[in-house]
């Protein structure tokens, strides 16, 4: 018996101890941060500019920016949790051409932009990328999500108005993606950044497309059919065969999200075009 409760004792506290890791470097598991600057001329985008925005508890931003052609859409696009601007080169050519506009944001702590990142930290970021673009008028604003972005995206439609939302392998929590990779941990109990998407949803009111591969091994397409059911119309969901967690835009992806800015900008004359506020 002393030795099964000495087993036993041992197993608890390394238990405690494992469990007591994954709360203190949470944050640096879910944030992977890539810090490295790249201009937008480094990427090869040579019709967009960089530009810095400043958030209401002071970070800096580093962000690309074209702003639209009249009558185009303008796409805020929030990058995932991972990687870097640089990444996003491609789409960034990809959601620009016919004269669409585009402001892609780099989070606090990545590519560049000062603070650490942190789920507040993020909706302030979302909230300042919006004031940047506010020279618009908000149905020519289409917000694009991306994995971790499409959380952003849904929390700043749910409190300002947009004309539409993209959502690109949504999520309805972390704590659901999180579970099942940590099956005997409760997860939700210990998390500091839960991104309850689920929550929000139906606040939009917005026209929504939801894109997701069904062999996303990153967040399960479960999660997403859980967050469309949940949303209000009009809404459309593309399901991407053979396609995994990172090649949904590039993997016909791009074809949906053409046809539904083309929706929003059928409503635009071609007149509205205003200049924007740089006050950021």
């Amino acid at each position: 018996m002393r030795i099964l409760l000495g087993v036993a004792i041992v197993a608890a506290l390394a238990y405690l101890f494992v469990v007591a890791l994954l709360f203190a470097g949470q944050r640096r598991f879910l944030f992977p941060a890539n810090a490295e600057r790249t201009s937008a001329a480094a990427a090869g985008l040579a019709d967009m500019e960089d530009v810095a925005i400043t958030t209401e508890d002071g970070e800096r931003l580093v962000a690309w920016w074209k702003p639209p052609r009249p009558g185009r859409a303008l796409v805020v696009y929030f990058h995932g949790n991972g990687g870097s601007l640089w990444n996003r080169r491609d789409r960034a050519r990809l959601l620009t051409e016919g004269g669409r506009g585009l402001l892609m944001v780099s989070y606090r702590g990545y590519s560049g932009s000062t603070g650490s990142p942190s789920e507040a930290g993020l909706r302030q970021d979302a909230m300042a990328a919006y004031r940047f673009v506010s020279g618009y008028e908000p149905r020519r604003l289409v917000l694009h999500g991306e994995s971790l972005g499409t959380a952003l995206a849904i929390w700043l439609a749910s409190q300002k108005p947009v004309g539409g939302i993209i959502l690109d392998a949504p999520f309805t929590s972390i704590a659901d993606v999180a579970q099942p990779l940590f099956r005997f941990v409760p997860v939700g109990l210990l998390l500091r950044d839960t991104f309850r998407s689920i929550d929000r949803i139906a606040e939009i009111r917005s026209p929504l497309l939801v894109m997701h591969g069904e062999e996303d091994g990153v967040i399960p397409i479960a999660l997403a059919d859980r967050l469309f059911a949940a949303a209000r119309e009009p809404k459309r969901f593309l399901r991407l065969p053979g396609i995994d967690h990172v090649g949904v835009l590039e993997s016909g992806g791009m074809a949906a999200v053409g046809r539904f800015l083309g929706e929003v900008e059928s409503g635009l004359e071609a007149g509205e075009n205003r200049p924007i506020s740089r006050g950021g």
